[in-house]
């Protein structure tokens, strides 16, 4: 397919998934390998046939809606963001929940894909912040709505490609070496639970004192599905509780129930209304 073919096409079927064009432009070459390959598997000549295909076929658009999921991501990724967590945002966190008598500091990774993110909040707690709260435990969900993508997560093994921003020493101490990279220990792994789960759809039933929704729906989703994925958020968090979006992505236009914790590093708090606590 040419790029023009490809854009139209996107344009054209992105807003009817609750998506936006801009979050893609990007990475629309990767959609287009996707697609072409869905051409292959439906034996249809090319796009204009592939959206004859949707407008004919209901239930062809949840397939649409896989091949748009994009799954980058490496362990510590924007090492500057997880450092602000560790040396501010965790152990603040921390103090609330004791201090509410909880004993469990419960995180939501949002759209984990292949479990980096969880891991290196399982690692940075474990190693950098936990022996200050030794009476505290962590526990995090780690959600993505690709099933693929969780059992990848589950198996915890990976190349050293996406280990290559944590310090050696954290490597060494999380890490053992294993046929097929490198695998989580199981002392980390403990603290991380898994689960196939679309946020425009469902939602976890615990409450959570920090939620990592990075580089998923403030750059992928429409307006409207953003808001209406924040205020999913908002009803899932802790007041106090803090939010944490992608390094280049911003809330919608005037968010209620957010404030900023750290503008630079994109971490929100969620505000305390009277009568509300953990």
């Amino acid at each position: 397919m040419t790029d023009s073919d490809g854009i139209r096409f996107l344009q054209w079927g992105l807003p009817r998934l609750g998506f936006r064009w801009p979050g893609f432009r990007k990475v629309r070459r990767q959609i287009y390998k996707r697609l072409d390959h869905r051409l292959k598997v439906l034996h249809l000549a090319d796009l204009a046939a592939y959206r004859a295909y949707l407008e004919g076929h209901a239930s062809e658009w949840d397939q649409l809606d896989a091949l748009c999921r994009i799954s980058i991501s490496r362990f510590y990724r924007d090492k500057g963001v997880f450092q602000y967590l560790e040396r501010d945002v965790l152990p603040a966190l921390a103090r609330l929940a004791t201090g509410c008598g909880q004993t469990t500091l419960a995180c939501w990774s949002l759209g984990c894909a292949a479990g980096e993110e969880p891991y290196t909040v399982a690692i940075l707690w474990r190693l950098r912040v936990a022996p200050h709260f030794p009476h505290l435990r962590c526990q995090i969900l780690a959600t993505d709505a690709d099933g693929e993508a969780i059992q990848r997560a589950e198996r915890g093994c990976y190349q050293a490609s996406s280990l290559k921003d944590l310090p050696p020493d954290w490597i060494a101490e999380a890490f053992t070496h294993a046929p097929d990279g490198f695998r989580v220990k199981p002392e980390y792994r403990a603290l991380v639970s898994f689960q196939q789960q679309d946020v425009r759809t469902a939602l976890p039933q615990d409450h959570f004192h920090i939620v990592l929704c990075r580089n998923v729906a403030f750059t992928y989703f429409d307006e409207t599905t953003q808001r209406q994925t924040l205020e999913r958020i908002q009803s899932r968090l802790w007041p106090g509780g803090a939010l944490v979006v992608g390094s280049t992505e911003s809330l919608p236009a005037e968010p209620r129930g957010f404030e900023p914790w750290a503008a630079r590093w994109r971490v929100y708090r969620r505000q305390t209304t009277a009568g509300e606590g953990p």
